[in-house]
Parts: C-alpha cells; structure tokens; sequence
C-alpha cells in the first residue's frame, strides 16, 4: 500500500452530505487503500475494472473508469481491443454499450 493517500474526493464531490458512509468507502477505503496497494499496477486496476463494469453492464461507473484508465496508461486501442474481447465473453450488448461508451469519450475529446 502507498505511504501517502490519494486524498481522492470523488465520492465526496458525488454526494456531500447526503450519504457520509458511501462518501467514506469510495474516497478513504476504494480510492485511497485498495487502488493505491502495490500488487497490481492502476493501469491493470483499470482494465480489470473496466473489465466487470463491461460484463455487469454499469455504463454509468463504466464512463468514469474509461476515462481513468486513459489517465492511468491505457491507450485507447488496447480499450477498444479489450472491450472488442471482452464482448465475446460477455455478452455482444455489453460490449457495444462498452464500446459506446469508450466512443463518445474520444469523439467529445477531439471537438
């Protein structure tokens, strides 16, 4: 685990005050100790999370964790190769809502 936390504020820009426990879990326990342990790097972190956000069909989680597995080292032609992999193992629709989901990032990125 990293010495020093993330001191990642996602889950308390989401929701504040109205839910302090999912605020605590996302931010403290998630973000700050299980994605800073030191056995898999955040590059394979995304793409294993990117991974079961495809095959459970979460688009909405599936959106954020694209763009922070772009911001962590994987391109966008390995996303694109792995959810193209991912679809045969998972089911075609949650590959193409994946795949959607990795286009309108990119496409909204470049206008």
């Amino acid at each position: 685990m990293a010495d020093e936390q993330s001191g990642w504020t996602g889950g308390q820009r989401a929701f504040g005050e109205f839910a302090p426990g999912l605020v605590h879990y996302t931010d403290d326990v998630l973000f700050d100790e299980v994605w800073e342990r030191d056995d898999l790097s955040k590059r394979d972190r995304g793409l294993v999370t990117v991974a079961a956000l495809t095959a459970l069909g979460k688009t909405d989680q599936l959106r954020f964790h694209l763009d922070f597995a772009r911001q962590n080292g994987v391109t966008d032609q390995e996303l694109k190769e792995a959810i193209l992999h991912l679809a045969f193992y998972t089911g075609w629709p949650n590959g193409m809502a994946a795949m959607t989901v990795l286009k309108d990032i990119t496409t909204n990125e470049n206008n």
